[in-house]
């Protein structure tokens, strides 16, 4: 194996530390938002998220070592780009949401509406950085077939997921007020 193949597992176990700490900071955002008056909504496709999530990152690791997948620097540069741009656009999600911020989907429109940073142009900017994400880190390191079926599976989880976070979103009059003419994913598009 080759410095940049050593250099790609490096970035996919920094990736998966990261995910393992926002994973701490959304349960203790939980707990905050339950104990402002939030509730919890039962999520039966979230392991599914997870499995995506998980397998982006073994996938793209074993095609890489397992296929040998070339780096192409053109490519992997340009995907860099997009992936740092993809977790710019996440991290700017989670500082506007703060406490409010969660992995999981929370009833927390009793504590507030958030309107400002990102949800001024879309109600989900986090699903695009993170499809942005689902995309890029494979393609880094040309696991294209990781991209395909991470694309696949992270579409069906999400549609899943959609549906029962803006049920509960739209829900709340205020929500729908500020929100509901708002475009999901991409500002403009739709």
């Amino acid at each position: 194996m080759g410095l940049s193949v050593y250099l790609y597992l490096g970035l996919l176990a920094a990736v998966g530390g990261l995910r393992l700490i926002e994973l701490w900071i959304s349960r203790r955002h939980q707990k905050r938002m339950l104990g402002r008056g939030a509730a919890r909504v039962p999520e039966r496709h979230f392991k599914w998220m997870v499995v995506v999530h998980t397998g982006v990152l073994v996938g793209a690791a074993l095609e890489v070592v397992l296929l040998r997948r070339p780096f192409l620097p053109l490519l992997g540069g340009a995907m860099f780009v997009v992936f740092l741009a993809s977790n710019l656009m996440r991290f700017w999600v989670v500082r506007t949401l703060g406490d409010l911020w969660s992995v999981q989907v929370m009833d927390s429109t009793r504590i507030g509406v958030v309107t400002t940073g990102p949800f001024r142009l879309v109600r989900h900017p986090n699903y695009t950085g993170v499809i942005l994400e689902m995309i890029s880190l494979p393609l880094i390191h040309t696991a294209w077939i990781t991209a395909i079926v991470t694309l696949l599976g992270y579409s069906l989880a999400l549609s899943m997921r959609i549906r029962a976070e803006e049920s509960v979103l739209m829900a709340n009059p205020e929500y729908r007020t500020a929100m509901g003419h708002k475009p999901r994913f991409l500002p403009g598009l739709f």
